[in-house]
């Protein structure tokens, strides 16, 4: 079936023009959403979460705005894997360490995202990242792991973060310090498959992936909350951006044997294959969940 043009309108973060839809949500309420307009969307699970997490008005470097953005409908896929710290260090800035399950041994992983009802309107979103330490934390590695994996709440560091649309880019470039651009990419996830394909500047394909989706378990909104906090630098300062991820149906396979990760010659391949990867531990799959996305705040990383 093809693709129906959305008509789009022109606005503008931060001096930068972009197009959003026409009578989309941030067309209509510029990150203002009205939460009982989004309840009233049937892909929308509900909006309890988000009352629970009022916005605030804020000025940042993608002009004034509000935060945190709110993510009402998601679906999410991840596959972790083994990595040599020596190949992850190399990748890492000085001021970062990588988070080691063993002595030599850090964690890496692939990452695809669905958000289909969004303040900034439907966009998808692949990474390549790194497990990290978190910052100016002095504890042993294994220490961090147990009680990040105890918490659910983890610390990464991204080196590829493509995105399908220009405000996204913009304001996850500009606005976050994330290494994004925008290109052709593709993600499905549901109780049965997950698929996911990023191109190339070609057109070719940069990375995909088909796997058979794990069993689901569901949980009421609120009784499952992630955190991950990321790392980046903006201006030359380190900042950290906290999401917090409302899990509703999620599943998890470990060392999984149906899944097909297929690498091509584009930016997000050349990232995972220097970290050169050993063995893929663990399949993570949210079918449906809702996100917060807080804008970064400065900190201070030892170096």
């Amino acid at each position: 079936m093809a693709a129906t043009q959305q008509e789009t309108i022109e606005v503008d973060l931060g001096g930068r023009t972009v197009p959003v839809p026409k009578g989309g949500l941030y067309d209509r309420y510029r990150m203002n959403t009205e939460l009982d307009d989004v309840a009233r969307d049937p892909r929308v699970p509900g909006v309890e979460f988000f009352r629970r997490l009022p916005k605030t008005r804020v000025d940042s470097r993608i002009g004034p705005t509000l935060t945190p953005n709110f993510y009402y409908r998601i679906s999410t896929a991840r596959l972790t894997m083994i990595a040599r710290s020596r190949a992850i260090r190399a990748r890492l800035p000085r001021a970062l360490a990588p988070l080691e399950i063993a002595p030599g041994f850090g964690l890496v992983s692939v990452m695809f995202f669905r958000y289909d009802v969004c303040d900034i309107d439907f966009y998808t979103e692949a990474a390549v990242g790194i497990a990290v330490r978190p910052a100016r934390h002095g504890k042993l590695g294994l220490v961090d792991l147990v009680a990040g994996l105890k918490n659910d709440h983890l610390d990464t560091y991204v080196l590829s973060l493509p995105v399908n649309t220009e405000i996204a880019q913009v304001r996850g470039h500009d606005g976050y310090g994330f290494p994004k651009w925008v290109t052709e990419l593709d993600v499905d996830i549901d109780a049965d498959r997950t698929s996911a394909r990023v191109a190339d500047d070609a057109g070719e394909t940069d990375i995909s992936l088909s796997a058979a989706t794990p069993a689901q378990s569901t949980y009421p909104t609120g009784s499952r909350v992630s955190a991950l906090t990321s790392y980046t630098t903006i201006d030359g300062a380190w900042h950290s951006t906290l999401s917090q991820t409302n899990v509703l149906s999620a599943g998890t396979a470990r060392f999984p044997r149906d899944v097909t990760l297929h690498l091509g010659q584009g930016r997000m391949t050349e990232d995972l294959r220097s970290l050169h990867p050993i063995k893929t531990v663990q399949f993570d799959v949210v079918t449906e969940g809702q996100l917060a996305l807080h804008l970064p705040a400065p900190i201070s990383v030892q170096g």
